[in-house]
């Protein structure tokens, strides 16, 4: 059977379809939920939780399913160079952006740039919520806390954007990898170089890693569909993850705006820009993007996120899509289903058409 794979084994799932943790809010205790119900493995992307949040988030989908979900974490949530950071490099970010707030007539935030990690604090509650798995992307957790995940029976995943990350979390004893193709909407989770220089796309990816890696390889990066998912399945993926399919239904905390881009083909229209996050991330394009290119500095994360809140915001509510960022992996521009439930059942569906036709 097609979808009896090592991590379905493994996660006690029937089918090797994984929720993206998208972070910022976009996944809902509903959609992990619902994605999990229909026996696939629901994901919360919850790095921008503080704790007390995470826990209501963790106890809000064991009300919703006793099945199996993920809660994902970033390793590295706050820039390295943030520490001292120079208050002239602030300003000049500051002057470099001012035109887009001028022109919505609304004041440049204040901003601190001495901004804690949360990420410690938020792995003792997910030990407290003992999910079934623990991904995480930006690095690799301390050695102790790999250590206490096994001890808790929580397994844990990792995210390599290229096959020395794979590498390293392979080494790290992690019990599946996920293959961060190029193609895949929202941050680019690479570690070991900067997201630039660490551009594979998904399906060469699972292949690089197939041939060097004995670790469970989940595809993920412009799969939004069954032959998406078949042709991972095929190259040797253990499973798929699916994110920006996911974002266009109900059960996700995704504006109007988001979803109308989404489903008007924006996806067909994405670019890798750092100008509203200071991460390299994939988006649909807006003036913001096209304008502030990849070599102009920005604030280091999550400092520019911060400056930026206020001017999305302000654009959202008037409706100025050129000024918002819009998340989306580069995916056939057919979605279609409102409900999760019914977008897991079409995914199993036609995975098995394909698959079961050869």
């Amino acid at each position: 059977m097609w979808n009896e794979t090592r991590l379905t084994q493994l996660l006690g799932i029937k089918y090797p379809i994984f929720l993206g943790p998208m972070g910022g809010g976009f996944s809902t205790p509903e959609l992990v939920a619902a994605v999990s119900n229909a026996d696939g493995l629901g994901s919360l992307g919850a790095y921008t939780l503080d704790p007390e949040q995470l826990l209501q988030a963790g106890q809000a989908i064991k009300s919703k399913t006793d099945k199996p979900y993920n809660i994902n974490l970033w390793v590295s949530d706050v820039d390295a160079a943030l520490a001292n950071y120079p208050a002239e490099s602030l300003e000049k970010v500051k002057a470099l952006f001012k035109p887009y707030f001028d022109s919505l007539n609304i004041p440049l935030p204040v901003l601190n740039p001495n901004i804690a990690s949360r990420f410690d604090k938020q792995v003792e509650v997910l030990f407290e919520l003992k999910p079934a798995v623990f991904s995480f992307i930006f690095g690799i957790p301390s050695p102790e806390i790999l250590r206490e995940a096994g001890r808790l029976g929580i397994k844990t995943v990792g995210a390599a954007t290229t096959l020395d990350e794979a590498l390293a979390l392979e080494e790290a004893k992690v019990d599946a990898i996920v293959a961060a193709g190029f193609e895949a909407g929202g941050h680019r989770p690479s570690f070991l170089k900067p997201a630039q220089d660490s551009l594979t796309g998904t399906f060469a990816l699972i292949q690089q890693l197939k041939a060097n890696i004995k670790t469970p390889v989940i595809a993920a990066g412009g799969i939004t569909n069954g032959k998406g998912i078949a042709a991972a399945l095929t190259l040797g993926a253990d499973a798929v993850q699916l994110g920006t399919a996911f974002l266009v239904t109900d059960e996700a905390n995704v504006t109007a705006l988001h979803k109308a881009a989404l489903l008007s083909g924006g996806t067909s229209n994405t670019i890798l820009s750092k100008s509203l996050t200071g991460r390299m991330g994939r988006m649909i394009r807006n003036t913001i993007s096209e304008e502030i290119s990849n070599q102009v500095q920005v604030l280091p994360f999550p400092l520019q996120t911060r400056l930026i809140a206020p001017l999305r915001e302000a654009a959202l509510a008037r409706g100025r899509k050129d000024m918002a960022n819009f998340w989306s992996g580069q995916g056939p521009i057919h979605l279609k289903h409102s409900k999760a439930a019914e977008l897991m059942q079409a995914l199993v569906a036609e995975t098995e058409i394909i698959l079961r036709s050869r």
